[in-house]
């Protein structure tokens, strides 16, 4: 396989996987973001962590989506985050979610 076949590969996948959270993200309440994942979810608990002077959060949720385009399945019954990195927890706008059609991702278009 070329670089230009892996290239090529890999923006289809990002493509399939933003339209596929484009007909998902209305079905959830938050998004949460970790330095290694992006979630939807509509139930979730944080706590924070404090052992022997080192911060950890810990993120627990269930039945979350997750932006992740190496996964076959991205619906996930239970999520548990473990990161000493920031988490973002945000509550989604109902009016942000109407998202245009024909919003390019990576600036070309599907043929």
């Amino acid at each position: 396989m070329s670089a230009e076949d892996l290239e090529k590969y890999e923006t289809e996948m990002e493509l399939k996987l933003y339209r596929e959270y484009r007909d998902v993200v209305g079905l959830f309440t938050y998004v949460i973001e970790t330095e290694r994942r992006f979630y939807l979810t509509n139930d979730y608990e944080m706590q924070v962590h404090s052992v022997q002077g080192e911060v950890f959060f810990e993120v627990s949720m269930a039945d979350a989506w997750v932006w992740d385009m190496y996964r076959p399945a991205r619906f996930v019954k239970r999520v548990r985050v473990l990161t000493f990195k920031d988490v973002n927890i945000e509550e989604l706008n109902r009016s942000e979610l109407d998202l245009p059609e024909d919003s390019g991702f990576g600036g070309g278009r599907a043929g």
